[in-house]
């Protein structure tokens, strides 16, 4: 998986590329938090790119969203693919993150 990320002032994107597998995971988890620290309100999760989501996946998913939490921002997911989708739908994701 490759991991593109953007910073706009307070504002951090993260393009996601590839499978966010068990290998993946740590690698975003480890991203997330280096990233997401004092002064960041909002984050963007990108999964465009991204064409499978492993339960490892949806816990580095969870940290960035426990992360933004306790930051009192907002995060968003956007350009998520169907298949991807119903793996959100399936493990109740889709009800706790904001999916765009």
């Amino acid at each position: 998986m490759e991991i593109k990320k953007t910073t706009n002032g307070n504002e951090v994107v993260m393009q996601l590329s590839g499978r966010l597998d068990t290998n993946a995971a740590p690698d975003l988890i480890k991203e997330i938090e280096a990233t997401l620290v004092d002064g960041v309100t909002s984050f963007v999760l990108d999964m465009e790119g991204c064409d499978y989501v492993a339960s490892s996946g949806l816990r580095a998913i969870l940290v960035a969203q426990k992360k933004m939490n306790s930051l009192q921002g907002n995060m968003v997911v956007k350009n998520v693919i169907s298949n991807v989708m119903e793996v959100f739908e399936m493990t109740g994701f889709a009800d706790i993150l904001t999916i765009m």
